[in-house]
């Protein structure tokens, strides 16, 4: 059994049953068996009637799964709705998507080789999908490796952080309502973490879709089956540049947005902000004043804005790392003290070492560093100095500082004026190099999710 506990104080909120190695392989064996029964595949008009109905059964229950994401996840209920709704409106993206999502005329006749012929694409589901998952946004990180799946035609087995399963079980049963055969998409909650490994380089999976650490993502790929694909979404150490054109009185809130949501725990969390010497000491006494200002604690709670990390051990190696900072140099201009076993002060660091773990390595926690800088090109280099490279952003007002940060940032997505953090779910989102592998974005997902054919028809 799986004990499941609310970030916030480990209170017990239930225990679920765990899979042995014989329930993960009575699920392939069923995934296996419904997609080599190709006459009874579902139409694309099935599969889109199915999500239709499961978007509104999960907007019915928003309310629910807000306030489970908020105990089980430690998300801020506001936030925790944000989600909710995100879900919704990604269930929806991908039904809608499949109006458009076609193969394509290959042209015949160009050499005599090639005359009277026709030539055409059609999309094919490339098979079973593991899709293995992060605890920090527990609905809608299934929404977007399960709808996908479900829209495309391919048997899906998800396996939710241990941490937070239980929005990822309770909507496996909302599909199932919906009217998509248990088959099609099941569950996966592992007795022991080897499981994991087996479920994911099984060679009847055809995809794997990984969000989690970058050491544990790339493993996995290294042990794929062959043939198998992969989309890998790790992290980043997210940069923003502060110009000294940037409208400081517009720019704290993203900023702060940027930092502290979650309390930190999203891969395109804004860590490192550059900002001019111009305007750094203004900078800063706005962003601590604001920062000191954000209210930490029950994530239940409507006013709540910053709540815990998700265990314990989180806590401890983020404020070691801020104790590491502080005895190397930097400067610490707000919080750091630790409020419960869980939840740390939201905190800002100044010029910390380049070589500390603050600056060099994500820290998944409620701290943001602020380092100073005259040159825009020195800011730049510093930014993609790192091998993680995901989302960044540059704030200013000048529009030939904007476009030349944006030209010259290794990043997957570069915002102006808004913070690393920013993401609707029909846009690609991908991380460089060490950050991940393929791009994400229902729509993006389930091209991947599918293989072209191409068939020949010759006239007589």
């Amino acid at each position: 059994m799986l004990q499941v506990v609310q970030a916030y104080d480990r209170a017990p909120i239930t225990e679920i049953e765990t899979d042995d190695e014989a329930a993960l392989e009575r699920k392939l064996q069923a995934a296996e068996a419904v997609f080599k029964d190709r006459d009874n595949w579902l139409k694309p008009h099935q599969r889109i009637a199915i999500l239709r109905k499961l978007a509104g059964l999960l907007e019915a229950r928003r309310d629910h799964f807000a306030m489970q994401i908020a105990r089980e996840g430690g998300k801020p209920l506001p936030d925790a709705i944000v989600e909710a709704n995100r879900a919704v409106d990604g269930v929806y993206n991908a039904a809608e998507e499949l109006r458009n999502f076609a193969g394509r005329e290959i042209p015949m006749g160009l050499s005599a080789a090639a005359a009277d012929r026709w030539a055409f694409t059609t999309k094919e589901p490339i098979g079973i999908v593991a899709a293995i998952s992060a605890f920090n946004h527990p609905l809608n990180l299934i929404v977007h490796q399960v709808a996908p799946a479900i829209a495309v035609g391919c048997p899906v087995i998800v396996k939710p952080a241990g941490t937070t399963p239980l929005s990822c079980i309770d909507f496996v049963k909302l599909v199932h309502e919906a009217g998509l055969p248990e088959a099609w998409c099941q569950t996966f909650v592992p007795a022991e973490t080897a499981l994991a490994e087996k479920f994911a380089t099984d060679p009847r999976i055809a995809f794997l879709s990984f969000i989690g650490s970058a050491k544990v993502g790339w493993y996995l790929h290294s042990k794929l089956a062959h043939g198998a694909r992969s989309a890998l979404e790790h992290g980043g150490v997210a940069p923003a540049i502060v110009d000294r054109s940037a409208d400081l009185d517009g720019i704290i809130e993203p900023i702060v947005k940027g930092g502290y949501y979650h309390a930190g725990q999203v891969c395109v969390s804004t860590q490192r902000i550059y900002v001019h010497d111009a305007v750094i000491n203004d900078f800063t006494e706005r962003l601590v004043a604001r920062v000191k200002k954000l209210r930490t604690g029950d994530p239940t709670l409507k006013d709540t804005e910053v709540g815990p990390l998700i265990i314990p051990k989180e806590a401890d190696r983020v404020a070691s790392w801020i104790d590491e900072a502080v005895k190397g140099g930097a400067r610490l201009a707000t919080g750091g003290k630790r409020l419960s076993e869980t939840t740390l002060e939201p905190t800002v660091l100044i010029d910390p070492d380049p070589a500390a773990r603050i600056s060099s390595e994500e820290v998944f926690g409620p701290v943001v560093a602020i380092y100073r800088y005259s040159k825009l090109d020195d800011a730049i280099a510093r930014a993609n100095s790192l091998p993680v490279a995901f989302q960044a952003s540059i704030f200013a007002q000048d529009i030939d500082v904007a476009m030349r940060a944006a030209n010259r940032l290794d990043a997957s997505a570069v915002m102006v004026n808004d913070p690393t953090s920013f993401r609707v779910d029909w846009m690609p989102f991908a991380g460089r190099r060490v950050s991940g592998y393929g791009t994400g974005g229902i729509p993006y997902t389930m091209h991947d999710m599918t293989q072209e054919k191409m068939i020949l028809l010759k006239r007589r």
